[in-house]
């Protein structure tokens, strides 16, 4: 059996974000497999266990330090991984940490997990040193943290192409093992009937009718260029709303709505979070167009999830985005006038012009992104690792 160790997510049930939703999908599809057995770092109030999809999952309880939290939890979790494995005598097992917070203190860890005749993989997630809500330090640490991540690790797993390229050409000095595997989505006709029923009750709440709004989901945060979005649909000639399903974020948004003033556009509608998955899908399943702003990042979980759901999807220009979606969205840049522009062009478009790239999104999605296919690629890889060594603390299948 292959002990699989998982540090850098939430945890599991529950929390809701894309390595959280990963988690979840790759337990629950390989809950009957006997070669793997997985553990998972969950953050808690309380140290402890619990089982979940097969997996066990253990508490980590971290202390109220602010920003340095995050840090602090990966390295708390890796502490009770290499504790737990020595108790155990596990050999060869697999250590997987998501995204690229603990390089200072990396090394340490991979000679610990080494000494197991173990590896360490690492999901680099997408370019965090660029975000711009981090400050320059901040951004500074991500950067050589991430390259420290890359220095040391056994396997970098790369949700995105684009992603797996610049971590080969970024860092070829370390000859880095890279492999990619992309985040995954579901498609469904439609959803169970208490979701149904759930997302006409919501709608009503927010004054929304069904295919009569666009749909922006994702935090509210610079990088995901709300500005642009929102300046831009004021702009159009769009009778539709436009509902904005997203994070707090009480000085950006101030700050946006001086500059702005888009409270005085009643299509504009700030509609709060939906954690709900099946409400969610749904939401996006009676929106008229999604319009995705995301610019930083590998396969983004909220546009993969928009793909399988809604019909027209308008993305912002970047190469993530379009590495993702192909030939089955439009795409808009931040130039004045460019996203006003599609969004009319798509409020005229032919109703099966308009289902017809919805069918092409979903059948894109069946085929490279469907949950079943990313969790074969991750059973395959996990179950294989260690059937080939090279003798120097790098393993590969």
């Amino acid at each position: 059996m292959q002990h699989v160790f998982v540090v850098g997510s939430k945890g599991i049930p529950g929390a809701y974000g894309g390595y959280e939703t990963f988690l979840d999908k790759l337990t629950e599809y390989h809950r009957g497999n006997p070669d793997i057995q997985y553990h998972v770092a969950c953050r808690g109030r309380e140290n402890g266990e619990f089982t979940y999809h097969h997996a066990r999952c253990f508490k980590v309880k971290v202390p109220e330090i602010g920003a340095a939290q995050a840090v602090c939890y990966d390295i708390m979790a890796l502490k009770r991984c290499c504790e737990y494995i020595r108790k155990n005598e596990i050999r060869h097992p697999v250590v997987y940490i998501l995204a690229c917070r603990i390089g200072p203190f990396i090394h340490y860890f991979c000679s610990e997990i080494h000494r197991a005749g173990g590896a360490v993989c690492v999901n680099p997630d997408g370019h965090e040193w660029m975000r711009k809500k981090w400050s320059m330090p901040v951004r500074k640490y991500w950067k050589f943290s991430e390259k420290l991540m890359v220095k040391h690790a056994d396997l970098m797993i790369c949700d995105s192409r684009n992603i797996e390229t610049y971590i080969q050409k970024q860092y070829k000095k370390f000859s880095p093992e890279t492999k990619y595997i992309a985040y995954g989505a579901e498609t469904k006709v439609s959803g169970p009937p208490d979701a149904v029923r759930q997302c006409r009750e919501w709608m009503d709440r927010k004054q929304l009718r069904e295919k009569e709004y666009y749909l922006a989901v994702g935090r509210f945060v610079p990088e995901n260029n709300f500005e642009a979005m929102i300046r831009e649909f004021m702009r159009s000639g769009s009778k539709r709303d436009f509902a904005i399903i997203t994070t707090v974020n009480e000085a950006l948004f101030k700050k946006l709505q001086k500059k702005l003033n888009f409270r005085e556009d009643k299509r504009i509608k700030f509609v709060g979070t939906v954690y709900e998955p099946e409400l969610l899908e749904e939401i996006r399943r009676n929106a008229y167009g999604y319009i995705h702003g995301h610019e930083v990042g590998g396969t983004n979980p909220s546009l993969l999830e928009a793909l399988a759901a809604t019909d027209l999807n308008l993305l912002l220009d970047v190469k993530f985005n379009r590495e993702t979606a192909g030939e089955t969205a439009f795409y808009w840049d931040k130039k004045e006038g460019s996203l006003a522009g599609l969004i009319d062009r798509a409020d005229r478009l032919l109703e099966t012009d308009r289902k017809t790239r919805g069918a092409m999104a979903r059948d894109r999605i069946r085929k490279e992104y469907s949950w079943e296919k990313i969790a074969g690629m991750y059973g395959e890889l996990f179950s294989g690792y260690f059937r080939v060594q090279n003798g120097n603390g790098r393993n590969a299948v």
